[in-house]
């Protein structure tokens, strides 16, 4: 007999759904089978109501309906699932006159790329902005010992002795980033707000405590990385306060690494000297405002 040129189950494999077309004569006899003999999947799903005038019987499932199964390699996504066609008994029971066919039929899917027809609109946005908008920075302060190799364990001083701080911020997957110190404050209670208190580094990365006489508190050049930033300060307590205590806070910032230095984004010591303050990264300029005290706001 010769082969018929259509094929007897065509298959389309869509988007989130296949539609599988069976040729009315399966078989290719010239007996066609009924459409109620025909099924789809281990759930047995029917067909679309069929047109007996039609020499085909259609069947639309998605993807995962019908007790289809799913196989994961690392190239693709293989839906898998089964039509039936189970002939129905004889009017004469001892007489088989048809035998039950099984058509395995399988969608496949690159998982590298987009397989859906409608065009696609990519956001350009780097991986690492991606990430910043999802990560919390984690900035640090503290006291290191006199070779700064490892964080101080005593907090005690004595006047005269230097206090030693390392900030420092941890950026994950975020931009390249430098940091800033733009306030210190010194209290003599938790209070940040306490009226007894002194602002060592003030207007925005000015450490002004190094213009007092007898000091020698200034930025430390140069970072050991942009997102660190080193700085001494001389012991002092406050005047007619008995306790032994001070506390500390201090405002951290980050501005990106390909920003140059500027005067919202600065480190700025002062040189006796000179009598001039000097940035630690930039041009001068950018520390002329500790002077005047009209620092710009970041």
């Amino acid at each position: 007999r010769a082969l018929s040129p259509r094929p007897a189950v065509a298959v389309r494999c869509q988007e989130g759904q296949l539609a599988v077309t069976v040729r009315r004569d399966l078989f290719g006899t010239g007996r066609p089978v009924r459409a109620a003999e025909l099924s789809l999947g281990t759930a047995s799903c029917s067909p679309l109501s069929p047109n007996p005038a039609q020499a085909f019987v259609t069947f639309v499932a998605a993807l995962h309906e019908c007790g289809s199964t799913l196989q994961v390699t690392p190239d693709s996504l293989i839906y898998r699932t089964t039509l039936f066609y189970k002939p129905a008994l004889s009017s004469t029971p001892f007489i088989v006159r048809a035998t039950p066919a099984e058509v395995l039929i399988e969608c496949h899917y690159p998982r590298k790329s987009n397989v859906s027809s409608g065009a696609v609109h990519p956001t350009w946005a780097p991986f690492r902005s991606t990430v910043a908008a999802q990560e919390r920075l984690q900035f640090s302060l503290r006291l290191m010992d006199d070779d700064w190799s490892r964080e101080r364990l005593s907090n005690g001083f004595q006047l005269g002795d230097s206090l030693r701080f390392q900030a420092d911020v941890i950026s994950g997957g975020h931009v390249p980033l430098r940091l800033f110190v733009d306030q210190c404050v010194a209290t003599a209670t938790p209070d940040r707000s306490s009226s007894l208190r002194y602002a060592f580094i003030d207007l925005g990365g000015c450490l002004v405590d190094g213009r007092a006489e007898d000091t020698g508190s200034a930025f430390v050049s140069p970072r050991p990385r942009p997102e660190s930033l080193r700085f001494l300060v001389d012991a002092f307590k406050f005047a007619g306060d008995t306790g032994n205590l001070l506390y500390v806070s201090c405002h951290l910032r980050v501005s990106p690494l390909a920003q140059a230095p500027n005067p919202w984004n600065k480190a700025c010591s002062f040189s006796k000297a000179s009598g001039l303050w000097a940035p630690l990264e930039g041009t001068a300029a950018i520390c002329s405002c500790c002077d005047t005290g009209s620092c710009p706001s970041p």
